[in-house]
C-alpha cells in the first residue's frame, strides 16, 4: 500500500499471518505457504471466509482500522455496537462475530483497493466524502454499511482504476 508505513505493513502482514496459521489448523484449509501477506490475504476469498467464521480477534481490527481512514465512531456504526462495545473488545482482545468480522474484512477490502487507486488514504477519504454522480449522487461512505454498497463502491473504484469514468 503507498502511504502504509513499512513498520504497520509488517505489524499487519505478521497479524495476519498468526490468524491465518490459526484458521488453517482446520483441516479444511490447505496450509499452500507458512506466511500470507495482507495483500495475499484480500485477494484469498476462501480464507477471507474461513478467518470471518473464526472472527478477527481486536488485536488484527485495530491494525487494520489505523490503515483505514475511518474513526472509531464510524467503525462502530458499521459495525453495529457502541463504541463502549469496541472499548470492551479492546480490553480483552476478544474476536469478533461472524458478522462484525465480515464487515471488518469488507472495510480492509474497500481501503485496500481505495488507497491503491488514490495512491494514499488522504485523496481515498476525500473520495469517500464525495458526492458520486455514478452512485446516484451518494458519498461512496453512505454505501458502506452493507454488503450491495460496499460492492457499488468496490465496482466504482474498479471503474476508476482501469480509467472507466461514467
Amino acid at each position: 500500500m503507498a502511504s502504509l508505513s513499512l513498520t504497520h505493513s509488517t505489524k499487519l502482514d505478521k497479524a495476519i499471518s498468526t490468524v491465518v496459521h490459526r484458521v488453517r489448523t482446520d483441516k479444511r484449509v490447505s496450509a499452500k505457504q507458512a506466511t500470507v501477506s495482507y495483500t495475499q490475504f484480500l485477494q484469498d476469498k476462501m480464507l477471507m471466509i474461513q478467518v470471518i467464521r473464526e472472527g478477527v480477534p481486536y488485536s488484527l481490527f485495530e491494525l487494520i482500522q489505523n490503515q483505514t481512514p475511518f474513526t472509531e465512531e464510524t467503525w462502530a456504526k458499521m459495525l453495529d455496537i457502541s463504541t463502549k462495545s469496541l472499548q470492551r473488545y479492546k480490553q480483552s482482545n476478544k474476536s469478533f462475530k461472524s458478522i462484525q468480522s465480515e464487515k471488518i474484512i469488507e472495510i480492509a477490502e474497500v481501503t485496500h483497493l481505495g488507497v491503491e487507486v488514490f495512491g494514499e488514504v488522504e485523496k481515498f477519504k476525500l473520495w469517500l466524502d464525495t458526492p458520486n454522480f455514478s452512485l446516484g449522487k451518494m458519498k461512496p461512505v453512505e454505501l458502506l454499511n452493507d454488503s450491495y454498497g460496499k460492492e457499488l463502491v468496490m465496482t466504482e473504484l474498479t471503474h476508476i482504476n482501469h480509467g472507466i469514468l461514467a
